[in-house]
């Protein structure tokens, strides 16, 4: 054999070799990934997803209004928290997630606790942290309300919804009006509107055009009827024992973080918060890194 055939040879295996190397990667990281669906009790199916460790602790990521899965990408590529197993779903009425048409399904803020039940359950998730933000954060105040802190190790509310009253929550009567409005343009100006006050910093247009696609595709029947959800701040908040961190922006468009700190801290005065200064309503995005430290930070401190 030839120098020069010798060598083509040798290129070839070299190319053999690595196109298994990236197959095996590309099917390792497909394999790290789990997807599927839970059922709610009132038969609304979840779209859930995992990734990081599945033997690692248990983190469940729970988006906010006109949010999915895809709001965590930051975290789950984190690799800080890829040591944990990170569970996230689309809410009810959002992203791949069932969209009932019943205004109840919505309102009633007992099916959103349930919904969280359900994951916790059905993911066999023993004593998770809960993240919620914006609107997942009064997701946890009525799972708390509904079943307690019992069986959890600790949640972190990113700023959260405390209570949905004026004083705490940024008016913006014309863009909630012009989401539910029943003309698609005026409906999605006010989605890309309302998508643009979530940020101080707004992310890079690729970011922003995938979060814009995520929350166009959002119930319009959730949109209306969420508005007028119970959250049981005292009953839920307000009686857990486990340790809760409040993260807010203090540029917030759409949560007054003081107030809603305030208000918090005065149903349970053992929380802890940080401000973040140069973030807006998504410091989770916005401030990724710092966002990633400090949940270890709280993750690593808790009793499990």
């Amino acid at each position: 054999m030839s120098s020069s055939t010798l060598f083509r040879s040798i290129l070839a295996l070299l190319r053999t070799m690595m196109l298994a190397c990236a197959l095996a990667a590309a099917s390792s990281a497909q394999a790290a990934t789990k997807i599927y669906t839970v059922t709610a009790p009132d038969g609304v199916a979840l779209a859930v997803r995992e990734s990081g460790d599945p033997q690692g602790i248990p983190v469940i990521l729970v988006h906010g209004l006109l949010g999915s899965t895809l709001n965590w990408e930051a975290q789950i590529a984190d690799p800080r928290l890829q040591r944990y197993r990170l569970i996230s779903y689309d809410m009810r009425g959002h992203g791949l997630s069932g969209k009932p048409a019943a205004a109840e399904a919505y309102s009633d803020g007992r099916r959103w606790a349930d919904d969280l039940q359900a994951v916790i359950r059905s993911s066999r998730a023993t004593r998770p942290v809960l993240v919620g933000w914006s609107l997942g954060a009064a997701v946890i105040s009525n799972y708390l309300a509904a079943y307690g802190d019992g069986a959890l190790s600790g949640a972190v509310y990113v700023d959260g919804v405390i209570e949905l009253k004026p004083e705490q929550i940024v008016a913006h009567p014309e863009l909630y009006r012009d989401m539910n409005a029943p003309d698609l343009k005026t409906h999605l100006d006010a989605v890309r509107e309302f998508l643009r006050l979530c940020f101080q910093t707004q992310p890079a247009a690729p970011d922003f055009e995938r979060l814009l696609a995520s929350a166009a595709v959002a119930s319009w029947d959730m949109q209306r009827s969420v508005q007028s959800m119970q959250v049981d701040v005292a009953g839920g908040l307000g009686k857990a024992t486990v340790p809760v961190l409040l993260i807010y922006g203090a540029q917030d468009a759409l949560v007054k973080a003081g107030p809603a700190i305030a208000r918090a801290s005065e149903v349970n005065p053992r929380i802890r918060s940080k401000l973040y200064d140069a973030s807006g309503h998504a410091p989770f995005i916005e401030e990724a890194d710092r966002f990633g430290r400090d949940l270890a930070a709280f993750i690593d401190g808790l009793k499990h």
